[in-house]
């Protein structure tokens, strides 16, 4: 990896050949990305989920909003999405750990995943 990965701010579906892109210029499995559940919004790439975090919060959003996971192409549907971060960890929203544990949280994040990045599909 030269650098850090680049990072990619969604609104809309990613056009298929990116994915495969950011994750050759990452971690060779998997992506990171961070949502923005309140807005429908999804950052994609960056060495840190804090990175991808940093690019919502720029682009207005809510931290309260903002959560991260890995993304794994090729996993299919149902082992695409790793639900753990750092940036997850918020007591207040009793979050106490990495995983995401809220299931409402947890859909509106596939959700948008599947809309915005695929659903687990060989690059």
């Amino acid at each position: 990896m030269n650098g850090p990965p680049p990072i990619v701010l969604l609104s809309r579906r990613i056009d298929p050949a990116e994915p495969s892109r950011l994750v050759q210029d990452g971690f060779l499995d998997m992506v990171k990305f961070v949502t923005d559940v309140g807005r429908g919004r999804v950052a994609v790439g960056g060495e840190l989920h804090t990175d991808a975090e940093q690019v919502l919060l720029d682009d207005g959003g809510r931290p309260e909003d903002l959560w991260g996971a890995n993304y794994y192409p090729g996993r299919g549907r149902e082992d695409r999405i790793e639900f753990t971060s750092f940036i997850n960890i918020r007591p207040a929203r009793d979050n106490p750990g990495m995983e995401i544990a809220d299931p409402a949280i947890r859909e509106r994040k596939q959700a948008l995943t599947f809309e915005l990045i695929g659903d687990g599909e060989p690059l």
